[in-house]
């Protein structure tokens, strides 16, 4: 088989440690709060988790920004030059322009190079993305070589679902999600929105909840719906700065299916920014997203 590197970006919000286990490599990306820019690392080098999330709750306004071709340039290049194949599971192109930049970058070394880059678009966020990581890296271990690995993604993501609740209704006002009057009627009703990324990787509302509490077991209930246990796949769950939230959503997975693997990480800035302080998201393998 021929050998290639498995890679994605920072936005699979995954734990520092349990990626190096894996041996892939993670794309940085340039978050910017206030008057500072910096690039977000899943070690959180530059700006610590804590950190990030205080200066959101003290007002403080943040912006991202995609990878551009000449990065993906620099970065993928080294690989080719020494004789490896890539697979990279990408951002996914509903959310932000990074995958058109991938894919500039990727044609342009697949002109120049015997050894190709096989770009998947992994239309997922957050741990959906990461999870579709950590399934390239099983189907790696288990020999499959990158072009097949890159046709099981694309032939299985649809079953990846992505289902989370926010604290915050005016993170996703900001984001254009909803209105300012949904916003502030919602967050006076203590209203908690049920969300989804739908099949194109697009973050759609799909119902509400009255309360933080109700918020996470409708979040519990989605994933007992439709979760396919024949996956062998961990489930992940993702926060922003919520953890005993994260805890509880783990305790009913646990109770319900012991015998399945469940990831706790934390939302990092380039999906934070967008989605505020208190998001808890679930990402699971299901019969259909």
């Amino acid at each position: 088989m021929q050998d290639y590197k498995i890679i994605s970006d920072c936005t699979c919000d995954l734990d520092d440690g349990y990626v190096k286990n894996l041996a892939v490599d993670i794309i940085p990306m340039d978050v910017t709060m206030q008057d500072r820019q910096f690039e977000h690392y899943l070690d959180f080098r530059n700006c610590s988790f804590k950190d990030f999330y205080a200066a959101l709750r003290a007002g403080e306004v943040s912006s991202t920004s995609q990878i551009n071709p000449a990065k993906y340039l620099a970065f993928f290049e080294p690989y080719l030059q020494q004789g490896q194949d890539i697979l990279y599971v990408c951002f996914s192109s509903g959310l932000s322009s990074t995958y058109s930049s991938c894919v500039i970058a990727a044609n342009e070394l697949n002109e120049k190079y015997a050894n190709k880059i096989h770009v998947v678009d992994s239309k997922c966020a957050s741990g959906g993305e990461g999870l579709l990581l950590i399934a390239a890296c099983k189907n790696k271990e288990d020999g499959m070589d990158a072009a097949a690995n890159a046709q099981w993604l694309q032939d299985n993501l649809l079953h990846l679902a992505h289902w989370f609740t926010v604290d915050d209704l005016m993170f996703l006002k900001r984001g254009g999600r909803i209105s300012g009057t949904v916003a502030i009627v919602g967050s006076a009703l203590k209203i908690k929105p049920v969300l989804h990324v739908d099949d194109e990787g697009h973050l759609i509302n799909m119902s509400k909840a009255h309360g933080r509490k109700a918020s996470i077991n409708a979040l519990f209930e989605k994933m007992t719906e439709t979760f396919d246990e024949s996956y062998d796949l961990p489930v992940i769950i993702t926060h922003g700065d919520c953890e005993e939230d994260a805890i509880y959503l783990k305790n009913k997975i646990n109770e319900r299916y012991p015998q399945k693997e469940v990831l706790i990480s934390y939302i990092g800035p380039v999906i934070g920014a967008h989605s505020g302080p208190g998001t808890l998201a679930l990402f699971f393998m299901a019969t259909k997203r």
